[in-house]
């Protein structure tokens, strides 16, 4: 299955359709301003975490909210397509919030995947997650690899 880029009303539709099917969501969340290999690691192993991977992607003003000005380089329309062609994603939604934590408490995803920069402890909508009964999980490989990073390598 392609993934497909959906909106909120939409994607809540299908998620009710795949648990009646029986199947695990997983939600992953991110800017993912310019993709990179830990972005591709984080959600390789979101998908692992269940039946079906749901990517959060932040939409441009909460982008330049968390990331400063000159963000996002990329539109989140272009962000969401190219998340939404990577392998074990099923569907992308865009979300304009700062914080997922009221799109986790409406999706109520199985599972919230958070990268290897936060701990269980960490993860500030983990009381949301839990008060639904859902759990946080841990994934990527470790936070060596930054869009900022990246585009300071290329403004040198």
């Amino acid at each position: 299955m392609t993934a497909r880029i959906v909106n909120e009303e939409t994607l809540i539709a299908a998620l009710s359709d795949e648990r009646r099917r029986g199947r695990t969501i997983a939600f992953a969340n991110g800017c993912f301003d310019v993709l990179h290999v830990g972005h591709v690691r984080y959600l390789r192993d979101a998908a692992n975490e269940a039946d079906v991977l749901v990517v959060g992607v932040n939409g441009d003003e909460s982008v330049r909210e968390l990331k400063g000005e000159g963000r996002p380089v990329m539109s989140a329309e272009e962000r969401a397509e190219i998340i939404a062609a990577l392998d074990g994603v099923d569907y992308v939604t865009i979300f304009n919030d700062r914080s997922p934590g009221r799109l986790l408490a409406e999706l109520k995803p199985d599972v919230q995947c958070k990268g290897t920069d936060y701990t269980a402890d960490t993860v500030p909508e983990a009381e949301v997650v839990k008060s639904y009964g859902g759990r946080v999980a841990i994934v990527g490989d470790a936070k060596e690899h930054s869009t900022t990073a990246i585009l300071e390598k290329l403004r040198r």
